[in-house]
């Protein structure tokens, strides 16, 4: 149990510092100066300093929202597969009920940004919709593949049983799979080809269009909440698509499990250099693409038993 909600209690800790990672990353590459890797710890301390305003045409729900934001989120790291051999976790939970919750969070966000009554807000939220649309059946797809692959439904038991058992006379399910599910991780959490997440442009923004009239408190607890999303995709691809370093002690599991998720972060950050962000109408192109590979891994594990 200690192990338990120590990993929930680093995840925590660490979401703001991945999310600046990437961006430094991404500035050493583009031959900038570099940000702080600690700059989202600074953005959170100002924000909650600043004073709290809200727009004159904005109901309750913009008070409330956040942390129906961020709430959800929350949850689904109590949910996660454990990172070290023995320690206790939530075998149950299957990819509906974890879709379910960041689909939950994603509705909060896009009535926080209707509920400005900002013409940004309400485009922010229409593409919000468009795009969680595409991506909520790929992931159930995706993670039930895998899940089918490690032998139980349950995404912490799915965890251990990959750890335990790799599933290598599956290996082209599997790839299928981890391919489909990085596109999703891309484009849930607002990244470059899908969204751009540092542009103030308002014919391309997406989760920035939705957020514009917050500030203060609501938006230092809406920018946790993005990390936290973040970590939540990163710590699921980790568990299930690197299943290794369970069986070492907590220390090394939690420092090999950090690697991990610092290591995705670099490919991330690789893929927004090289890459430029697409054209809205052009986004369920490549949500097709993961949709299909999910497709794929389920025929090629059932049909051809690869």
């Amino acid at each position: 149990m200690i192990a338990y909600f120590l990993t929930i209690t680093v995840l925590l800790l660490i979401a703001p510092l991945l999310l600046s990672f990437i961006k430094m990353v991404k500035m050493k590459l583009l031959y900038k100066k570099p940000i702080s890797i600690f700059q989202g710890y600074r953005n959170f301390s100002k924000l909650m300093h600043k004073e709290t305003i809200v727009s004159q045409e904005a109901s309750q729900i913009t008070r409330v929202a956040p942390f129906l934001i961020l709430s959800p989120l929350l949850v689904i790291l109590f949910f996660l597969p454990p990172v070290v051999q023995g320690a206790f976790y939530v075998s149950f939970v299957d990819a509906f009920t974890i879709t379910g919750l960041i689909s939950l969070s994603t509705f909060f966000l896009m009535l926080l940004g209707l509920d400005s009554a900002s013409a940004f807000g309400g485009m922010g939220s229409s593409r919000e919709a468009f795009i969680a649309a595409l991506v909520e059946p790929a992931m159930v797809l995706t993670v039930f593949s895998v899940s089918m692959m490690a032998g139980d439904l349950g995404v912490g038991q799915a965890g251990v049983n990959l750890a335990a058992h790799f599933p290598k006379a599956h290996m082209a399910s599997f790839l299928f799979a981890a391919i489909s599910f990085f596109i999703l991780l891309i484009a849930e959490n607002g990244r470059i080809p899908v969204d751009n997440p540092e542009t103030h442009l308002e014919l391309t923004m997406v989760h920035e269009a939705m957020i514009l009239d917050i500030t203060g408190v609501y938006l230092a607890i809406v920018e946790t909440a993005a990390s936290v999303k973040f970590i939540i995709f990163a710590s699921l691809f980790a568990s299930l698509f690197l299943p290794f370093g369970l069986q070492h002690t907590l220390p090394v599991a939690i420092m090999l499990f950090l690697v991990k998720l610092f290591m995705i972060a670099t490919v991330v950050a690789l893929i927004e250099v090289s890459t430029a962000k697409l054209r809205l109408f052009k986004v369920p192109n490549l949500l097709g693409i993961a949709i299909v590979f999910a497709f794929l891994s389920l025929i090629t594990f059932y049909v051809l038993g690869a």
